[in-house]
């Protein structure tokens, strides 16, 4: 099982990017009673067979990974929604995208905690790459949304150590606003 949700955050970003996205959705919603999660990209997608696979701990996608041969991201996800409470759901269309959406019970005991979303983002963010990651952070009460081109564009390279220390500090203005 996962530490925190953000460490299956980063898996799921992880591999948007991987798949050549352009642009990757993140939601995440907490409340006292749940966590939901929803990771949506434009990249490749998967057809029927490999994202039946996608759940098995001794597949992983050929050529991804040169010394690995299984890929636990999604194995992983699947049990953490077992053993606390919650769902999964994937869905992929092959040169549109994948769609991975899981909720988990925020009361259950063996439910990892949320994690740093903005050390988390922030570190999506720092990717090398063309792409775009819009986050949304939701609470019962409120929200706030921001995207990578749209911090670029204000602050400049995400590569840069002054650059993302003024990133992080908006990362964290934001989530310290936010009301349950």
């Amino acid at each position: 099982m996962h530490a925190t949700v953000c460490d299956i955050i980063t898996d799921l970003v992880q591999n948007a990017v991987e798949a050549g996205a352009k642009r990757t959705e993140l939601l995440v919603s907490t409340t006292p009673e749940r966590i939901e999660v929803r990771v949506a990209d434009d990249g490749k997608g998967m057809d029927a067979e490999t994202l039946r696979k996608a759940s098995d701990p001794f597949y992983t996608e050929p050529g991804k990974h040169s010394k690995r041969k299984v890929g636990l991201g999604i194995p992983l996800l699947l049990q953490t929604c077992e053993e606390c409470g919650g769902k999964a759901d994937l869905a992929s269309v092959p040169g549109q995208g994948t769609t991975v959406s899981f909720w988990l019970d925020a009361r259950n005991i063996d439910t990892p905690p949320v994690g740093d979303v903005p050390e988390t983002v922030l570190g999506l963010m720092a990717f090398d790459g063309d792409y775009d990651l819009l986050l949304t952070r939701r609470t019962r009460r409120d929200e706030y949304t921001v995207s990578r081109m749209e911090l670029m564009d204000a602050l400049g390279n995400l590569s840069e150590a002054s650059t993302l220390a003024m990133a992080k500090e908006f990362l964290r203005n934001q989530e310290m606003n936010l009301e349950n």
